[in-house]
């Protein structure tokens, strides 16, 4: 993959258990924050899925939408559009009725100095949400953020670990799940909770953030020395299919790869295909935010592209000189400021 068009068509193509759970999925989908990292193109692997399943369901993409040109491609490729900011009660009021809804939207990245905002976005709106959709099934994207820091032989927080998030930004995604499973026990809504880190495709993530640092002869700093990653179109599917993973209670759901990944040793991967020895600053962290998704495993199995497979991906991306969307993760971030 050299080129945009051909990454976006490997993110939509679905497998045959996605293509399975959504002649089960009963009713439209409304995909609320489509206008985020992961939306376009979590919609357009919806899409595919459904004509491939010889099913009937609208897919509804509610945002912003305030970057020029994506409402028109996502129009083009079927997803009914619905401009919409959340905040305003009126217009989120004024949305359609749907039996299943993923939540996307959220504020990560300019949380200090605005905490303000993205507490409103992060812990206020899911309230309105809930209220609104109380009658559907809801998804909600959610960050491995709310876990604290865990040694990095433990194999990564699970489920059971009571969450204790760092900063103000991993606060207020515990505020998000808290706020929503209330309203899920007040009306009984089905609903998972789905905690994410770190999905990547060649344009952002951690590893093409070690990537471009290699090829840069950047310096890696490895206080935080190993993370969690996961191929979008992996965690796109997981998503889709989580629709039928929705429970009262609220089932929470850890999504992410199977590794506990050494920074050290990805970007001396990345250094032996880019031709580049990396340069370190810093010792690894005897602890890191780590999850353990073999929960999610379990119901959705392994993902299905390998981590080595991405390696191979990103760092072909980087050395044909690829398009990247400037997002940069903060994943080495130890004291919780974004």
């Amino acid at each position: 993959m050299k080129t945009i068009e051909e990454l976006e068509a490997k993110l939509a193509e679905p497998s045959d258990a996605l293509i399975q759970d959504i002649r089960n999925i009963e009713g439209d989908i409304m995909l609320l924050g489509v206008g985020g990292k992961m939306g376009p193109s979590l919609a357009r692997l919806l899409l595919n899925g459904i004509r491939q399943a010889g099913v009937s369901k609208r897919v509804i993409g509610v945002s912003r939408f305030s970057e020029p040109g994506l409402r028109e491609q996502l129009e083009a490729d079927g997803v009914e559009t619905i401009a919409c900011d959340l905040l305003n009660d009126e217009a989120l009021q004024a949305l359609p009725d749907v039996p299943n809804v993923i939540y996307m939207a959220g504020n990560k990245f300019g949380t200090t100095g605005n905490e303000s905002f993205t507490w409103a976005m992060n812990a206020y709106l899911p309230g309105r949400v809930a209220e609104k959709y109380r009658n559907s099934r809801i998804v909600v994207f959610s960050s491995g953020n709310v876990y604290p820091f865990t040694p990095v032989g433990y194999g990564g927080a699970n489920e059971a670990v009571s969450p204790s998030p760092v900063g103000e930004y991993g606060q207020s995604c515990l505020g998000r799940e808290r706020i929503f499973e209330h309203f899920a026990k007040k009306y009984e809504i089905p609903m998972v909770i789905y905690r994410l880190n770190y999905a990547i495709d060649m344009r952002y993530g951690v590893l093409l953030e070690l990537a471009k640092s290699v090829k840069a002869g950047k310096p890696i700093q490895l206080a935080m020395g190993h993370a969690n990653v996961i191929w979008q179109g992996d965690a796109n599917e997981i998503a889709i299919r989580s629709l039928l993973a929705c429970e009262t209670p609220v089932n929470f759901l850890n999504v992410t790869g199977p590794e506990t990944v050494s920074i050290r040793w990805a970007a001396e991967e990345f250094g032996k295909r880019l031709g580049t020895a990396p340069v370190f600053e810093g010792v690894e962290a005897s602890d890191a935010l780590l999850n353990n998704a073999s929960k999610c495993m379990k119901r959705f199995g392994y993902p299905r592209v390998s981590l080595l497979q991405m390696i191979d991906w990103v760092a072909e991306w980087v050395e044909a000189g690829g398009a990247t969307l400037n997002k940069p993760t903060h994943f080495q971030e130890r004291k919780g400021k974004f």
